[in-house]
């Protein structure tokens, strides 16, 4: 029988967050969460830079505000805890507030290795943020794949062509692999090859190349992949950050139509643009209309569920399945630009260099 008092903390309302890393992203959150209807209360602010984590806590009202996790959580009892410190500070506040109870939610990517990932499934279940699949477009897609309508997956493109400066790269945790476990591959594709997968599911077999073309970085600045899918579909691959014109970008083409998304860093339902085949016109167009709509890709559309399983005990969405299998592609693109051979997922096991990290040995890229 469950504890009565666990029972009285998973239920109740509003949901008590604590916010370690009180940065650009903590902002976002913070924000999120308070367009939720007072279903979240922001009780706690740490950051290891004790002025900035008390500025942040001034600035947004909330009460408690520190360097120590343990403390705070002792003092202020969250029943979930938002981790948004830079990737290679992940890790640690999430297996402490795992430890102490606390339901946790990590920024993309959730740990800079598989095998951190993995170790960190030991300590209790936890979600990534990919918010690209809570927006309604993605749903009604997806809806529509479950229910036939589309037919089978058969080709797809993935684009995230960005543009960042050398100076955003001068922060020093940026373009390291140590810090940051990747270039863009890691830090800025992951969103839209994460919902590449929630479409199309596992991922068989995938061929890449990455290179350093413009930025002074330990990482990439470019992939290209060409990734292969247990139902047969195939697809391309496209991670930059040397790109003017910005642009992120999802097609799907099935037996039945083509659906795609066309949008920067979040997408509305006026984004989606559906083409169905000839034969096919009135079912798809049907169903497609009488699908999910009005609510935009972002942490506002994930936290909404996010607060709803912690009220009722149930970890965050995306939980560690969801979010492995698309770290898994991440060490598969890497481990097969470092290599020169195509790579499956049971090549990313336990004993593998890629498992234990994304770098290889020694950068199969110069720059241009």
């Amino acid at each position: 029988m469950s504890n009565p008092d666990e029972i009285t903390r998973n239920w109740r309302s509003p949901v008590r967050v604590a916010i370690v890393g009180t940065g650009g992203i903590a902002r976002i959150h913070l924000e999120a969460l308070r367009e939720l209807n007072d279903r979240a209360l922001v009780v706690a602010a740490v950051d290891i830079d004790g002025d900035r984590a008390r500025s942040f806590a001034n600035r947004h009202g909330i009460a408690h505000a520190g360097t120590d996790l343990r403390r705070a959580m002792a003092q202020t009892a969250p029943d979930l805890v938002h981790v948004c410190t830079p990737p290679g500070a992940h890790a640690d506040p999430a297996r402490e507030a795992l430890a102490a109870g606390a339901h946790v939610l990590v920024e993309k990517p959730p740990a800079l290795s598989l095998r951190e990932l993995d170790e960190l499934a030991t300590a209790g279940a936890f979600g990534t943020v990919f918010q690209h699949r809570f927006g309604s477009g993605a749903r009604r897609l997806r809806a529509l794949l479950a229910a036939g309508v589309l037919g089978r997956p058969l080709l797809a493109v993935c684009e995230t062509s960005w543009y960042r400066t050398q100076e955003y790269y001068d922060v020093p945790w940026r373009g390291r692999w140590d810090t940051e476990g990747g270039g863009p591959t890691m830090g800025h594709g992951i969103h839209q090859m994460d919902l590449m997968l929630a479409v199309l599911g596992d991922w068989a077999e995938v061929r890449a190349v990455a290179r350093r073309q413009a930025r002074r970085v330990d990482t990439e600045d470019v992939s290209l992949a060409h990734v292969t899918f247990d139902s047969g579909a195939v697809a391309t691959v496209v991670n930059s950050v040397v790109s003017p014109r910005e642009e992120s970008r999802l097609r799907f083409d099935f037996e039945h139509a083509t659906v795609e998304v066309t949008h920067l860093y979040g997408y509305g339902d006026d984004d989606w643009r559906i083409a169905p085949a000839p034969g096919h016109e009135e079912r798809v167009a049907l169903a497609w209309k009488a699908g999910a709509a009005g609510v935009a890709s972002g942490h506002r559309a994930q936290f909404d569920e996010v607060l709803a399983a912690v009220a009722g005990g149930a970890p965050p969405p995306v939980e560690v399945a969801e979010a492995r299998r698309t770290l898994s592609l991440v060490a598969g693109i890497y481990a097969s630009a470092f290599t020169g051979r195509p790579v499956t997922p049971a090549d990313l096991g336990p004993g593998s260099v890629f498992y234990d990290r994304m770098q290889g040995s020694g950068p199969p890229w110069e720059m241009a």
